[in-house]
């Protein structure tokens, strides 16, 4: 449930782009501005927090990640102005960003062998869940209250990080092992198979940006309601939870490499049919599901491989693969609007689909073959 409402803010923005841009008069370029400084915010910490902690104990990151989530990004329908916009984004994504990587690394444990890719796909799944409801939720409230009116979906952001700060009393307020190794010393290791897992996480990323920033300025342009603009991104959103809960499964028990594989070099066409096609078409929706399911099931293998190529730093890891390569994947953003903004926003959002197919050569490396199987 924590994953899930923490993630449910975290695409508040997505939605409310078009009612944004009316109001604060907005190009594409600088709409996608917005979407890539909360994803920024939401990843690139990611490692660093981690590492704290790695080295501090999880409860402080996990109760203040909703709390500060919840508050600064159900404010965004009250800024004024684009740069307090701006200021209000990051600072909700960095609450956001230092929930995910001890999140993960208490769920997955995966120095416990195998069970890690199952226990990870249902942290995962609550995440995309999340995910999944978040632009109804902020579409339905602004419908009901103007974007002035969000502000009340802070509230269970703020009862979660209480009830979290209680729960995780128990804990240590230090792990009581050895020192993890720094993010520093994590990122030398990208020369290795772990650069591998994090390029696959960032194409994946970037891929999942395109979409929840496109297509609802796609609906918009195409005379598309609001509200089926935030169903195309629910229906993929929400497929996303069933890939990343399957893939897990199929973690514990399948050839990593191999899932890995084929759910990329699949993404690709439904990727981009889902961009290309009229939005909120029976065709269009059939392809974001098979998208979002694709494109969610590359994160349990490529978190669960991270944490076993770096288990003194699980965190770390999970943050470097989760956040900073989510970061890496969203800085052709301004790009890809500024380029929307000269050729349409169909033809860059359907171009810039193929570049999964980095994923798949990642994918294929043999370095990622001592990491195949689950530990026994």
């Amino acid at each position: 449930m924590s994953h899930g409402t923490i993630d449910a803010y975290a695409v508040f923005l997505h939605p409310l782009l078009p009612r944004i841009m009316d109001k604060m008069n907005l190009s594409i370029a600088l709409a996608a501005v917005l979407a890539t400084v909360v994803s920024l915010a939401t990843s690139l910490p990611q490692p660093a927090l981690g590492y704290l902690a790695d080295r501090f104990g999880r409860r402080a990151f996990l109760a203040a990640g909703p709390i500060v989530a919840g508050v600064f990004l159900s404010l965004i329908g009250a800024a004024p102005t684009f740069w307090i916009l701006l200021v209000l984004l990051t600072l909700g994504g960095i609450g956001s960003a230092g929930f995910h990587p001890p999140g993960a690394s208490l769920v997955a444990r995966a120095a416990d062998g195998r069970g890690s890719g199952l226990r990870l796909s249902i942290f995962s799944f609550g995440g995309a869940a999340g995910f999944s409801i978040g632009p109804i939720i902020a579409v339905a409230l602004v419908g009901a209250r103007g974007l002035e009116g969000l502000w009340v979906a802070m509230i269970p952001g703020i009862v979660l990080g209480a009830v979290l700060w209680l729960v995780m009393g128990g804990q240590p307020a230090a792990r009581a092992r050895s020192k993890p190794p720094s993010p520093i010393e994590v990122l030398r290791l990208l020369r290795g198979p772990l650069g591998l897992v994090f390029g696959i996480s960032a194409v994946g990323a970037f891929a999942q940006r395109t979409f929840l920033t496109f297509v609802p300025i796609i609906a918009n342009e195409a005379g598309v309601s609001e509200a089926r603009g935030a169903a195309m991104l629910s229906i993929y959103l929400g497929a996303q939870a069933f890939g990343t809960l399957t893939s897990g499964f199929l973690t514990d028990r399948l050839n990593r490499q191999h899932i890995l594989i084929v759910a990329s070099a699949l993404a690709v066409p439904v990727h981009i049919l889902a961009v290309v096609l009229a939005p909120a078409s029976s065709l269009a929706i059939v392809a974001a599901i098979c998208a979002g399911f694709l494109n969610m099931a590359l994160l349990p293998p490529v978190v669960v491989m991270a944490q076993e190529m770096v288990p003194a730093g699980t965190a770390t890891s999970s943050g470097l693969v989760m956040g900073f390569a989510w970061a890496m994947g969203t800085m052709l953003l301004p790009l890809s609007g500024l380029l929307a903004d000269s050729f349409g926003s169909v033809v860059v959002a359907g171009w810039s689909m193929p570049v999964l197919v980095f994923a798949t050569l990642f994918a294929l490396h043999p370095a990622l073959k001592p990491y195949r199987y689950a530990q026994d």
